[in-house]
């Protein structure tokens, strides 16, 4: 596996037991739809979200989260639209963003956004 693929992958990990930790309710990951990809979907109490996972080995071209486009933003709102209609939801529901700079499993930085964005308000 590419050394890109395994720094993904470990934030990926280290964003899960993070949200767990905090409480929540992890229901999915890397939950598909069309062209899109949600990295976790979970449940934080009554609210259902959508968070994406950006990982870097390094911030020396910008700091994680700066690589959540507009353009990935509405493909992660086009695929939480049809999870919700999927399981009937209609409740509350909210995207956050997870950046991880990783070097090794035990030298990273790991912030949380939440409500990072909300579908068309730029």
């Amino acid at each position: 596996m590419a050394r890109h693929n395994e720094v993904g992958k470990a934030g990926e990990a280290l964003a899960r037991r993070y949200l767990e930790e905090k409480g929540y309710r992890i229901l999915e990951a890397n939950w598909r739809y069309r062209r899109a990809e949600v990295d976790l979907i979970a449940m934080d109490g009554p609210v259902l979200v959508f968070v994406e996972v950006k990982t870097r080995g390094s911030d020396a071209f910008g700091r994680p989260e700066e690589f959540v486009t507009p353009q990935k933003e509405q493909l992660i709102t086009d695929a939480a639209m049809e999870y919700m209609e999927s399981i009937g939801h209609d409740w509350e529901l909210r995207f956050d963003i997870i950046s991880v700079l990783f070097r090794n499993e035990d030298d990273y930085q790991l912030e949380h956004f939440r409500d990072a964005f909300f579908p068309g308000l730029e």
